[in-house]
């Protein structure tokens, strides 16, 4: 025994002792234990109900390695399959559809799209309504799907349109509030073609000449007043086998004449007077002109 152990031992022994000492228990007894089982409890059926409300949403939802339901994650982004609803803004970089199927784009009130610049300003827009489409843009463009032609294009100086043929099937045309630039203006075959102007005058100009040909039909030119024919430098040039001018004046003619001109069948005279007017007169004696200086161009 060493000297440590014996003065442990003996001081163990010169302890005092009571008889009637008072044990108190070591641990949770009562009602305090009862509550600690049913907090247990029920922390273990709250586990037990969340691991089952996972689990049904992972079957509900179709989760699995590649995505959620319809919503797969591939290398190239995210694909959609079905129909899919977005209750808030969507930034996408690109939408397609698959190969075999169109895209719809649906929605209550309407489709907006939406393009913006590096610092957030709107530079574009399209939106589909119930009442109209509306594009918002510096140049709006439709091209060809073959070569990327440019079919029509339309900005804030001039609107352009690069189809072969432009066809108006409207039944009261086309109308244009300023002037029209055009090398060629046809009808459809069968169908005839009429320029007007119901308020205003319609004018045709072009540098090097203006050309209006009826090949297999007639020309009418008709006015409620004057129509003139002026050459500023040229001649005026009509070419036909004949030529018929109706409604012109009748000239007076003296009574000397009456009995000359009863014998045989009265001959007229084309007269023109200085200011241009063309009248008949009767040929022979007498036959006078509402101008005294008047010309007899033929008899």
């Amino acid at each position: 025994m060493t000297r440590e152990q014996y003065i442990l031992a003996t001081q163990q022994n010169n302890l005092p002792r009571t008889e009637n000492a008072q044990l108190y228990p070591v641990g949770i007894y009562g009602w305090r234990k009862r509550c600690l089982y049913f907090f247990v409890l029920l922390l273990l059926v709250t586990m037990i109900v969340n691991l089952a409300m996972t689990i049904w949403i992972l079957k509900v939802m179709n989760f699995t390695v590649d995505g959620m339901g319809n919503l797969r994650v591939t290398k190239k982004g995210i694909r959609l399959e079905g129909i899919s609803e977005f209750l808030l803004p969507l930034y996408v970089k690109e939408i397609h559809s698959r190969k075999d199927s169109p895209l719809v784009l649906q929605s209550d009130r309407n489709v907006t799209v939406n393009a913006r610049n590096h610092m957030g300003q709107l530079t574009g827009q399209l939106t589909v309504g119930a009442d109209a489409v509306e594009a918002q843009c510096k140049r709006f463009e439709v091209r060809a799907s073959e070569d990327g032609r440019v079919l029509f294009s339309a900005d804030e100086d001039e609107i352009t349109i690069g189809a072969e043929k432009l066809k108006v099937t409207g039944t009261e045309g086309a109308v244009f509030g300023h002037s029209v630039e055009t090398p060629h203006i046809r009808a459809e075959p069968s169908q005839d073609l009429r320029l007007e102007s119901p308020t205003r005058s319609l004018i045709m100009e072009a540098p090097r000449g203006v050309q209006v040909s009826a090949v297999a039909g007639e020309f009418k030119a008709t006015c409620r007043k004057e129509l003139h024919l002026q050459s500023t430098e040229g001649e005026i040039f009509l070419n036909a086998d004949t030529i018929r001018l109706g409604n012109l004046p009748t000239g007076s003619f003296s009574s000397s004449s009456a009995s000359f001109s009863n014998s045989r069948q009265t001959v007229y005279e084309l007269c023109v007077c200085p200011s241009g007017k063309l009248y008949l007169s009767p040929a022979g004696i007498g036959s006078t002109c509402q101008s005294s200086s008047s010309i007899c161009l033929w008899s």
